[in-house]
């Protein structure tokens, strides 16, 4: 039996001033990959400049969430990758707040101090939520949008999910993570990507240590709790906010090309959601990955790859004035081929119909 390949190493990564507070961001090498040689001809034609890019993890996550996208994007982009205050390596804001708009302040500070241009926009779950209130309030800075199971609201109860607005009470969110914290963190590693990924196998072993190594770090830190809990109250305030619609509204108002994935499997995120956000987005194409969780991103990199250098290349022919006129569709749902080359673009109208009934 063949054994799998050793992962790529995780990106190095710094401590960044935003002002009063830093954020610890994760950098692609300036110099993109060596291209391929297919021919003895020379090619007069100069390789196209790699645009940038940043991505935000998701609840529990952190910047090494993206490692391996971040490797297949080198050839189009040099993305950056940073830890939320209060995850990773980021210690938390002076002000405590984690808000999605507490946020979505970070983010677009980040992008303003970098100085280079609208960001191609990447987020996942938490991450997503946070990217979507960036792009509705600042299209300045973005330039297209890439959601990974956004946790926007969902106003179906589930009892399976009952655990996070039950977090989101005083006093009872820090009690039941005191409980969690007596479990080892190898259990509550496995418990993580158990929930995240829809074959848990897929995860990289040679990653589990790591892994392990950074739970019992930030055990001892004396913020990870109130940031956990603060996030599951913000996105629980999301959900009860005039019922989870102003979130939504947001959503509506972008207008760059975007690119929304939901996993089949996904445990946290419903991927009957992809019907209402083929309704709300304007410029947007939706896609259902089958045999795939919570974080697409992680558990099948080369396909997120593939769809997103779809979104790319419809930007790319639309320029930077195309939106608004531009109506969503759908790409391969689970109930399709699944194939990531045959997807529409944004340019091809309006699909309403999904094989998953649609939500909200």
């Amino acid at each position: 039996m063949t054994e799998p390949p050793e992962p790529i190493p995780h990106w190095p990564g710094k401590l960044v001033s935003l002002g009063d507070y830093q954020v610890y961001v994760r950098s692609v090498p300036d110099q993109a990959p060596e291209p391929e040689a297919t021919s003895t001809e020379t090619d007069p034609r100069e390789p196209a400049p790699r645009e940038p890019a940043l991505c935000v993890h998701g609840l529990e996550g952190s910047s090494r969430n993206w490692t391996d996208l971040i490797d297949l994007l080198r050839p189009r982009l040099v993305a950056d990758a940073l830890d939320l205050p209060g995850f990773g390596e980021s210690p938390p804001r002076p002000d405590g707040r984690y808000s999605i708009a507490a946020l979505a302040q970070t983010v677009i500070a980040l992008i303003e101090r970098n100085g280079s241009g609208p960001v191609h926009l990447l987020g996942n779950s938490l991450g997503g939520a946070v990217c979507v209130k960036v792009a509705a309030t600042r299209p300045d800075l973005i330039r297209t949008l890439t959601l990974i199971s956004p946790a926007l609201p969902d106003a179906r109860l589930r009892l399976d999910l009952l655990r996070f607005p039950l977090m989101s009470v005083p006093g009872v969110g820090a009690r039941l993570l005191r409980q969690v914290q007596h479990l080892p963190p190898e259990r509550r590693v496995a418990d993580v990507i158990a929930t995240c990924y829809r074959d848990p196998r897929r995860f990289p072993q040679a990653r589990l240590a790591a892994e392990v190594t950074e739970l019992h770090r930030r055990d001892a830190l004396d913020y990870p709790a109130a940031a956990l809990v603060g996030s599951i109250r913000a996105l629980t305030a999301e959900t009860l906010r005039g019922g989870g619609r102003p979130a939504w509204r947001d959503a509506a108002l972008i207008t760059v090309p975007t690119l929304v994935i939901y996993g089949h499997d996904d445990r946290l995120v419903d991927a009957r959601m992809a019907g209402r956000a083929a309704h709300v987005f304007q410029n947007a194409r939706i896609v259902v990955l089958p045999s795939t969780g919570h974080v697409a991103h992680m558990e099948h990199p080369h396909l997120v790859a593939a769809e997103i250098g779809v979104l790319l290349a419809a930007a790319s022919q639309t320029g930077p004035t195309a939106g608004p006129t531009a109506g969503p569709t759908a790409g391969p749902t689970a109930g399709q081929t699944g194939q990531t080359g045959q997807a529409q673009t944004p340019q091809a109208g309006r699909a309403r119909e999904f094989p998953l009934a649609p939500a909200g």
